[in-house]
Formats: C-alpha cells, sequence, structure tokens
C-alpha cells in the first residue's frame, strides 16, 4: 500500500506526496501530459525531442546536468506515445535543488541555436543507429501503421521519418514547448522521508508563479474496427526470419485490461508458459517468443513477436503459433495456470513498492489515468479475473480480421516463403 497526500497548485500543477521513512533518497517525479499521439503527422518525433531538449539549459541554469550531479543526484527521462516523464533522485537534505531545477525549465527553456542542434543530430542519429540500422529496428516502424490507419499511435515515438526531426524550426519547437510543458498539463510527484507541508512550500515557491498555461485537450481521431486481416512481407539483412503479429485490444483504462495482460503472461511469461514450452522447447520452431501488451491509455495492441529457427518455414511457424492462439480461444484455462501468473503479477507489484522512485513514477502514471489511488488497486484488479474471462477476451481479441502481419525475412534465409514475394 503507498499511502499519498495531494494537492494543487493555483496554476493546475498536481502536486503528489508520499511519505516513506525508510531511505535517505527522495524521487521527484515530472510526468508531462504530452506524448507522440500530440504529434501532427508531418512532425512526428517532437515530444521526444524534447525528451532530450529538456536537459539542453534553461533560463538560469545553463547546464541541467552539474548542480544536481553536485549534490549527488540522478535524473532520467522517457517518453512515451502517451506521456514523458522526467525523474530524478536525490539526497533528502539537498531535494530544493531538485526544485529549482526541474521548476526553471518547465519555467522556460533557454532554446539556443547550439542547443537544438546539437540535440537535434542526437535524436536524427538515434533514429538512424537504433531503428533503420538495427537488426529488426524498423519492425515497430513497420507494423504500427499496418495496424493503425487513422489514430496517430500509427507512428513509433522516434517518429515516421528522421527528415521531420532535421527540417523543424525553431519556431515550430517553441510552440510545441509553451503548447504542452506548463502547469496545469503536468502532474509531480515527491516520494522519500518528506513532509506535505514542506513540499507544499516548496511548491509554492518554485513552481506557483509559473503561468498555468492550456491543457492538453486531446480530440484524437478514433480507430475504426479492423474488419479484414492485413499482412506484409519485408525483407532485411538480418540473421534469422521472423514474425510479428498485432491483434487491436482494449484501452489502458478498460477493466478488460487486466484479463488481457493476463493472457499475454499465460502464453509467454517464464520459461514454462505455453509459447515458450511447445514452440521453443518442444518443436523448435522459435528460438525465442514473446507476447504483451502495449499498454497505451487509449485502445492499444496486443502483440506477438518470434524469430524462426534456421530453416523453418514461416508458413509452418505461422501455423503452429495459430493453434495455440487457437487453443486459448476454445479451451477454458486451469485455474493453477491462471493463479501461477496472478501470483507473479502480484509479486511484481509488492517488489515495485520497495523503491521510492518506483513508487513515485507509479502514482503520476495512475493519477494520469484518473486517480493515483488506483496503483494500490491493482492486485485486486488482476485477483477477480476469472477463467471465463481469459477465454471470453481472448476470443474477442485473436479474430483473424483483428490481426496485422509482419512477416520479416532474411535476405539469406533458406525459406521458400518468400519466392512467392519476388
Amino acid at each position: 500500500m503507498t499511502d499519498f497526500e495531494r494537492f494543487t497548485l493555483d496554476n493546475g500543477l498536481r502536486v503528489i506526496v508520499h511519505r516513506d521513512t525508510s531511505t535517505p533518497i527522495v524521487a521527484m517525479n515530472i510526468l508531462y501530459n504530452v506524448g507522440s499521439r500530440d504529434e501532427q503527422p508531418s512532425r512526428t518525433g517532437f515530444a521526444h525531442l524534447f525528451e532530450h531538449l529538456m536537459f539542453g539549459g534553461s533560463v538560469n541554469i545553463s547546464r541541467y546536468d552539474e548542480p544536481l550531479e553536485k549534490v549527488g543526484g540522478e535524473n532520467n527521462a522517457f517518453t512515451n506515445n502517451d506521456f514523458t516523464n522526467y525523474y530524478l533522485t536525490v539526497p533528502g537534505n539537498n531535494l530544493e535543488t531538485a526544485f529549482w531545477l526541474e521548476s526553471d525549465r518547465m519555467l522556460n527553456l533557454a532554446f539556443s541555436t547550439k542547443s537544438f542542434d546539437v540535440q537535434r543530430n542526437v535524436v536524427v542519429e538515434e533514429f538512424r543507429q537504433n531503428y533503420l540500422n538495427q537488426p529488426y529496428g524498423d519492425a515497430w516502424l513497420l507494423l504500427r501503421p499496418l495496424a493503425y490507419k487513422v489514430h496517430p499511435y500509427s507512428w513509433a515515438t522516434i517518429g515516421i521519418d528522421p527528415s521531420h526531426i532535421e527540417e523543424a524550426s525553431m519556431a515550430e519547437v517553441r510552440d510545441f514547448y509553451q503548447q504542452y510543458y506548463n502547469p496545469c498539463n503536468a502532474i509531480m510527484v515527491i516520494a522519500g522521508n518528506v513532509e506535505t507541508s514542506g513540499i507544499r512550500e516548496l511548491s509554492e515557491k518554485w513552481f506557483g508563479a509559473i503561468p498555468e498555461g492550456n491543457p492538453n485537450l486531446r480530440n484524437l481521431p478514433a480507430e475504426p474496427e479492423q474488419t479484414e486481416a492485413r499482412s506484409q512481407s519485408v525483407y532485411r539483412d538480418v540473421p534469422f526470419d521472423a514474425i510479428y503479429k498485432a491483434w487491436h485490444m482494449c484501452s489502458r483504462t478498460d477493466t478488460r485490461f487486466y484479463a488481457t495482460d493476463l493472457i499475454s503472461d499465460i502464453l509467454s511469461a517464464g520459461q514454462s508458459a505455453r509459447l515458450n514450452q511447445r514452440l521453443v522447447k518442444e518443436q523448435r520452431l522459435f528460438s525465442d517468443i514473446s507476447a504483451f501488451v502495449s499498454g497505451d491509455i487509449e485502445a492499444g495492441l496486443f502483440v506477438i513477436t518470434g524469430k524462426l529457427m534456421k530453416g523453418v518455414p514461416m508458413h509452418e511457424a505461422e501455423s503452429a503459433l495459430q493453434q495455440e492462439i487457437d487453443l486459448i480461444c476454445r479451451q477454458e484455462v486451469e485455474e493453477t495456470e491462471l493463479q501461477k501468473v496472478k501470483n507473479r503479477i502480484e509479486a511484481m507489484i509488492e517488489f515495485s513498492e520497495m523503491r521510492v522512485l518506483e513508487k513515485a513514477m507509479n502514482l503520476a502514471y495512475y493519477e494520469l489515468l484518473g486517480d493515483a489511488a488506483q496503483a494500490n488497486q491493482l492486485a485486486g484488479r488482476y485477483a477477480l479475473v476469472s477463467t471465463a474471462d481469459i477465454m471470453a477476451e481472448s476470443n474477442r481479441i485473436f479474430r483473424p480480421e483483428n490481426c496485422s502481419t509482419l512477416f520479416y525475412y532474411s535476405k539469406n534465409g533458406t525459406d521458400r516463403d518468400q519466392q512467392q514475394l519476388n
């Protein structure tokens, strides 16, 4: 159980305080309600670009990292489709340094030409290195637009093409910052050996005078129901063939999410899970295979990916995978199998509550979903899922017309399926 208190400043900044007396370290997590889904199709990758720009210096602080490192702090950030998250840890007696640093870059970034050019080059190089030149790196760049035709989840956080960042102007970047990086669009969590009264005082001192800004009121297009199976085949310079399958699933806030997440664990969580046991160990069709949910706040994807053993025909591997999908749809799982994956998730939840930074992240995330108290309800929600729920949700998701498949062939592979493409 993660106890917390919360308050909201006049400018809209939501602040959550969790007291943990077991550690001298304090975590600060600031979540901005902006992700890649908020970008324009002609200018993607901006949310990720700002993950980098926010470390490039602000009005009164030329280098973000130096003051934090001097007081023994560490920091990092990540971006996804739904939000951008900045976090740091610092010894409790140096907490005000964190308030000073974070408030200054929320107030106004420096936006120097030098910083902009440096970070833009870093992001473009990351795109090329991790997505264009990395084996299997472009799989999600291909799978997302195959599955999504209308919704902005159709592009990855890195963006559609590096040219969108290369050609971005300073004015466009400033506009993006002013629109989304403001108090009413942020959630701040402080976790550690702190008192709410002290955090309120520091919050008012360092954040209270920052202008409110405009809240991010989204009006995104809903993805139409997929009515026919989709597929795409590509050749790449990779050592083994691979297959990527994606089915549309419910949103993160839907009560059906918990059954869907458990389905992914039944299929591939651990070496004894169904896909690993049958397709990797017994039939030796795949060298590795995994099932997971994208976890997107809006309607997301249930994904299965696997790399084939050398010489295994693609159609044979796909057929065996489909048999496992059919099985979970037509035959109710055993209660013991379901309880096993529930126990695994419960252990993960309990373990996450031991780390002050993870507690801060969780509280911010669930506050974004609607209420930070949901962080304390997870185990109970998974526990309510029945074997009948698993079967019903499997049949709802794993419809043939709901599936998008990416066949990822090795240029030098022996699979004769690829001859059909010539």
